[in-house]
C-alpha cells in the first residue's frame, strides 16, 4: 500500500469507531501529537499512550471524523476534516508520516 492507501484505510478504521483495528495500523513507535492542551499539545509515543489518548473519542459513538480533503507527497499524507459530535464541530488537519505501510507519525492541528 502506497502513503495515501494506508492513511485511507487508517480513516475507515477511524471511521468505523475501531480502535484495535486503528492502532493495528500504527507502527510501535508511533508519535501522535494531540490538539491539546493549548498552545502545543501533548505528544504520545507507542500504542498504549496512544490508545490512552483515543479511547474517549472511539467510546463516543455518536462522533465522527470526515475527510474532507486528503493528498500524500512521498511517505507525508495531509488530511483536512471535520470533528463532530453531539452539540459541535471542530476542523482541523491531520500531517502523517507512513513507514512500511504503517502510519508512523499523526500530528494533529485544529483550527481555534
Amino acid at each position: 500500500m502506497n502513503a495515501l492507501e494506508v492513511v485511507d484505510a487508517f480513516g475507515a478504521a477511524w471511521a468505523g469507531h475501531d480502535l484495535d483495528g486503528a492502532l493495528s495500523m500504527v507502527t510501535d513507535d508511533c508519535v501522535f501529537d494531540a490538539t491539546g492542551p493549548a498552545p502545543d499539545g501533548t505528544s504520545h509515543v507507542g500504542r498504549d499512550s496512544i490508545r490512552q489518548a483515543w479511547q474517549a473519542i472511539f467510546d463516543d459513538r455518536a462522533s465522527r471524523f470526515d475527510a474532507e480533503e486528503t493528498f500524500a507527497a512521498g511517505d507525508r499524507v495531509v488530511q483536512l476534516w471535520r470533528y463532530t459530535w453531539a452539540d459541535g464541530h471542530i476542523r482541523g488537519v491531520d500531517v502523517f508520516r507512513v513507514r512500511d505501510g504503517k502510519v508512523a507519525e499523526k500530528f494533529s492541528y485544529v483550527k481555534g
